[in-house]
């Protein structure tokens, strides 16, 4: 019995050290915020950084505007994901082709560098105009923004397997196919979801960014945060822009889990205390 308890508050002791910093750091955003909003701007400018309560009642509690920014949220998601998904298939190709054949690493890893160094706020103009606005250029500026993280941790992982794993499917003589299924692929599947992780947040960036600039056809959550600018609302913007914030922490956190229930307990990126 007292075994029992003593596991019992471990465990919410651990609970309790994994999720006590955050809230607190929130508490003191939060606070942070009402004392802007309150105390430092003027009655007449409150308008311009309105108070939680006044963000929450106007953007989440009115019916109209929380279905307006969940089907626009709804509009980006598709997007991002769909680039997402684009963007770890050619990822994972590419990254398995660079690590057979160190020429095509030479050929095609600068491109790529390039492409992430690249403003991405300069392309999108240039996308609209060669491949026009519709749902398939979002799709394809989505997959582009998130392509290099995925390529660097695959081709990373694959990589990184010790010398004497590989001398041990040498000496059974196993092929190249045979030692990248079970030896590469497996061994860099840590660095894998590392990338993938970092590319879901910037996909969901890039579904937004390009609504900036394509605002033909359904408004994503980008559109709506343009609109809201532009017309000085300042509740739903900052509703519009956590919303958006959510999403990507939800993307985040959600890959993250996965990461753990695929990598298992064997990596110690699966068994990091307080690993998110």
């Amino acid at each position: 019995m007292r075994r029992a308890l003593g596991e019992l508050l471990t465990a919410r002791g651990r609970r309790a050290a994994r999720w006590l910093p955050p809230l607190a750091v929130l508490v003191c955003a939060v606070g942070v915020w009402y004392a802007v909003s309150l105390l430092v701007l003027d009655p007449d400018r409150r308008f311009l950084f309105p108070p939680p309560h006044a963000v929450v009642r106007v953007g989440f509690l009115d019916g109209d505007n929380r279905a307006e920014l969940l089907e626009g949220l709804r509009r980006s998601a598709e997007v991002a994901s769909l680039g997402l998904a684009v963007a770890v298939g050619a990822g994972v190709l590419l990254a398995v082709a660079m690590s057979q054949a160190r020429w095509v690493e030479r050929s095609l890893f600068p491109y790529l560098v390039v492409l992430q160094t690249t403003p991405v706020l300069a392309l999108v103009p240039l996308f609209g105009f060669w491949f026009g606005f519709g749902f398939g250029t979002r799709v394809l500026v989505c997959a582009l923004i998130a392509l290099f993280p995925v390529v660097a941790g695959t081709l990373f992982g694959l990589r990184s397997v010790a010398a004497a794993q590989h001398d041990l499917f040498t000496l059974h003589g196993a092929g190249r196919v045979v030692r990248l299924w079970k030896l590469q692929l497996p061994a860099a599947l840590p660095s894998v979801f590392t990338g993938l992780r970092i590319s879901a947040g910037l996909s969901v960036v890039g579904a937004i960014v390009s609504d900036f600039f394509f605002r033909q056809g359904e408004p994503g959550i980008g559109v709506l945060i343009d609109r809201y600018q532009s017309r000085l609302q300042s509740e739903q913007l900052l509703a519009a822009v956590i919303l958006s914030s959510l999403f990507g922490l939800a993307v985040f956190w959600f890959f993250g889990a996965l990461a753990r229930r695929v990598v298992g307990g064997w990596h110690e990126s699966a068994r990091e205390p307080g690993a998110w």
